[in-house]
């Protein structure tokens, strides 16, 4: 699981990184990926309205996510911020549905050859 570093908490940051950031979006997810000149490890945020279901339904989806981006955490540059709006398709979606949306988005968003410097 994404490590307390690895998230995204601030209010303004989830702003900054939805409204400045680069957009890549599909059936089920839409991706925003805000690079920043930050010396931090890459931090990830997640949005799952009510609109994608039920209670158990949005941490399903939350906690899917959330292991995704732990996979794909070496190929974020440091200092981006990555936030992930799930759509109400992504409730009956599978794991590797929502794997291949995300890996899709941020090959699309995040530039070739920049992981994050461990």
């Amino acid at each position: 699981m994404l490590a307390r570093p690895n998230r995204l908490t601030s209010g303004d940051d989830y702003r900054a990184a939805v409204r400045r950031g680069q957009r890549c979006g599909g059936p089920r997810l839409v991706v925003s990926v805000l690079p920043t000149s930050a010396e931090r490890a890459p931090r990830f945020g997640f949005i799952i309205s009510k609109q994608v279901g039920t209670a158990v339904v949005r941490n399903t989806v939350r906690r899917r996510l959330k292991a995704i981006c732990a996979e794909v955490l070496d190929a974020v540059p440091v200092g981006t911020d990555v936030v992930i709006r799930a759509l109400p398709a992504s409730a009956t979606a599978s794991f590797a549905e929502l794997q291949a949306d995300v890996g899709r988005c941020l090959r699309r968003l995040v530039p070739a050859g920049s992981g994050s410097a461990d």
